[in-house]
């Protein structure tokens, strides 16, 4: 067995030398050809990757009881919003007109106090208790005894004002009489203020003998005392 191995080894050896030895007499003896111009090789272009599909999303199970709520299902895909155009784009809110400068309201002027040209006073001797009223004129000096009244004002209060009153502007001086073929001697000066009516007391006549105050006033004639003491 061993010796028909070797023997069928030896003649394949045999018939492969045989074969070698012919080809490369062939080669020898064929006519030569130039040799053909050779192309760069090109790469090959690789082959697209298979594209795999997106495996569908498995659907949740709907919920149970009272109060559930069912489950959208979002899409794989989100969608950009698109930008606002002109017409779509929503108004700006115009500017707020600025006020209009209004200019400070003045107030109301007071009214005036109505003038009259006459005052009604009174006076009161201290010691014969006698008294007297009588009618002086803005301007016009007036005698009762020795002392010497001169109003200068005379006026009444105005409607818009929370007191009714009648005030007077009076300078009082005393001055004794003249005696027959003498020249009355310079008058002093006692008193100078306002005088109110209805408080007799707010800027009294200060005077050991002699006392006065304002009644009212009016702008009828005046009347002179009915004589002087």
């Amino acid at each position: 067995m061993t010796i028909r191995r070797s023997l069928t080894g030896v003649t394949a050896a045999a018939l492969a030398a045989s074969l070698i030895g012919g080809g490369a007499w062939a080669l020898q003896n064929a006519p030569q050809q130039p040799p053909a111009a050779q192309t760069p090789p090109t790469a090959p272009t690789p082959a697209p990757a298979p594209v795999q599909p997106r495996p569908a999303p498995t659907p949740r199970p709907a919920p149970t009881g009272p109060g559930a709520q069912p489950i959208v299902p979002q899409s794989s895909t989100t969608t950009t919003p698109a930008p606002p155009t002109a017409s779509t784009a929503p108004a700006r809110p115009a500017p707020a007109a600025k006020p209009a400068a209004t200019e400070p309201e003045k107030p109301a002027e007071p009214l005036k106090r109505a003038r009259s040209s006459v005052a009604i006073l009174q006076a009161l001797d201290k010691v014969t208790t006698e008294t007297m009223r009588f009618e002086a004129p803005v301007g016009q000096p007036i005698r009762y005894k020795t002392l010497v009244f001169t109003v200068r004002a005379c006026e009444t209060t105005a409607p818009d004002e929370d007191a009714p009153d009648s005030i007077a502007y009076v300078t009082v001086d005393t001055q004794p009489k003249a005696l027959p073929g003498r020249v009355a001697p310079p008058g002093r000066q006692i008193f100078k203020g306002w005088m109110y009516a209805n408080s007799p007391g707010l800027n009294p006549l200060e005077h050991p003998v002699y006392d006065a105050w304002l009644i009212a006033c009016k702008t009828s004639a005046p009347v002179a005392p009915a004589a002087n003491r």
